[in-house]
Parts: C-alpha cells; sequence; structure tokens
C-alpha cells in the first residue's frame, strides 16, 4: 500500500513547491519563486517515472498530476510574470494575459487526459516547459520590456493549446533500483536552488526557451513543406500533357 503511495508523494511534493512559488512571488521573492516552479518541474517528472519503475500508475495519480501541474505550471508562473513584468502595462491587458495562460494550461491538460497523443511526442508545449519559461522569463524584466513579455506569455499560452508536437522524454524509464535515490535527488536539487536562486534559473531559462522554440520550428517547416507539395501537385496537374 505504501509503495502505491510513493508517486503521488511526489506529485503533492509538486503541488507544494507551487504554493510555495505563489507565497515567495507575493512576499517579493522572485527569483525563489521561479525556482520552486524549476524544481516543481524535477518532481513531475519523477512522478511518473517512479510510478512505472514500482508498478504503481492509477487513474487516481493522473488526475492528482493534472490538479498539481495547474497550480504550479499554470498559477504559479502567470502570478510571478504577472507581479514582476506586468506592473507597467495597462492593467486590463495585464488581467488578460495573466488569466489566458493558465486557462490555456488547463485545457491543455484536460487534452492530454482524454486524447492520446502521437507516439514520442506531446501534441501542444507541455505545461510544465511553458510555466518553466515563463517563470525564467520573469526575471529579465530589466532588459525584456513588458509589452514582449506578454507577447510571449500568450505565444506560450497558444502553444499549449496547438497541435505542434514536441519530443517526448517522460517515456524514459527510471530503473527500480534507482528510486530510493531520487530523494536525495530532490534534496540536492532543493539545496542548489536555495543556494543560487537567480543564476540557475536564468540558466535553466535557455534549453526550456530552446525546447519551447524547437516545436515551433517543426511546425513551421511542416507547413513550409506542406505548401510545397500542395504547389508541385497543382503544377503537375495543370501542366499540359504531350
Amino acid at each position: 500500500m505504501f509503495t502505491k503511495s510513493i508517486p503521488n508523494m511526489f506529485t503533492l511534493g509538486n503541488m507544494l513547491l507551487g504554493m510555495l512559488a505563489i507565497i515567495m512571488a507575493l512576499e517579493g521573492r522572485y527569483s525563489l519563486a521561479a525556482i520552486m516552479v524549476i524544481v516543481a518541474m524535477l518532481l513531475d517528472g519523477l512522478d511518473g517515472r517512479v510510478a512505472r519503475a514500482l508498478n504503481a500508475q492509477s487513474e487516481f495519480g493522473k488526475e492528482l498530476d493534472s490538479l498539481s501541474d495547474i497550480i504550479s505550471f499554470g498559477v504559479a508562473p502567470a502570478l510571478i510574470m504577472y507581479l514582476v513584468s506586468f506592473p507597467e502595462l495597462q492593467p486590463g491587458l495585464a488581467w488578460v494575459v495573466t488569466a489566458l495562460f493558465p486557462m490555456c494550461g488547463a485545457l491543455r491538460l484536460a487534452r492530454f487526459n482524454v486524447q492520446k497523443g502521437a507516439p514520442g511526442y506531446f501534441v501542444g508545449l507541455p505545461i510544465p516547459a511553458a510555466g518553466g519559461v515563463a517563470a525564467t522569463l520573469s526575471l529579465f524584466n530589466k532588459d525584456i520590456s513588458a509589452v514582449y513579455c506578454a507577447a510571449a506569455m500568450v505565444l506560450l499560452s497558444y502553444l499549449m493549446v496547438s497541435t505542434v508536437r514536441y519530443p517526448n522524454f517522460k517515456k524514459i524509464g527510471l530503473p527500480k533500483k534507482a528510486v530510493v535515490y531520487t530523494p536525495i535527488v530532490v534534496i540536492a536539487a532543493v539545496v542548489l536552488a536555495v543556494a543560487f536562486p537567480d543564476q540557475l534559473s536564468k540558466l535553466i531559462f535557455i534549453p526550456l526557451l530552446l525546447y519551447a522554440a524547437y516545436g515551433l520550428r517543426q511546425n513551421i517547416g511542416r507547413a513550409l513543406r506542406r505548401k510545397r507539395r500542395d504547389e508541385n501537385e497543382t503544377e503537375e496537374l495543370y501542366r499540359p500533357k504531350r
């Protein structure tokens, strides 16, 4: 019975870090708030792997994971961005953009729960990646204007509900023997995060941004190839026969 509950502990840890991120953001500790979102991403990546390693997967765990994700990667990053970057925006615009992000995240999670994705891919940008980009992007508020941050949030919101394909790394398994070491990994990550919140958050921003941009680039490439194929078919159809 205890073994079956272990993956849910990771999921609840994810939710706890999301709540801590919200509290820290309200207290003005934005770097720590952003890093809590990043560590929550680690727990989110581990809960499914631990569940598969222990053969403890369940519908309950799946639903709990979605509820945790909407807090940690939907509400928390949107609030961080709102408090850090959006005070310069017109209030109505700031409210709409802030609300749009978790709403699209919720739609993304609901679709993931009821629809089968392409093998090896996620359909739409996963909400943990979108939340990670948003939370860490907010730390560049001195270098990036509020308008660009708002545009980035709208783009991330769109990518979550889009049909853009992103590589799925969650299927990479975790050996059963390695489960015992996962708490050590989490504790080490938290220690590093608390010790170097600002530097670590900005460093992690780069791979997250590249992941978000990768799917968009692939989608544009597919659209261009489809357009060329349609043009070639049209040209072939109307080409005079000899």
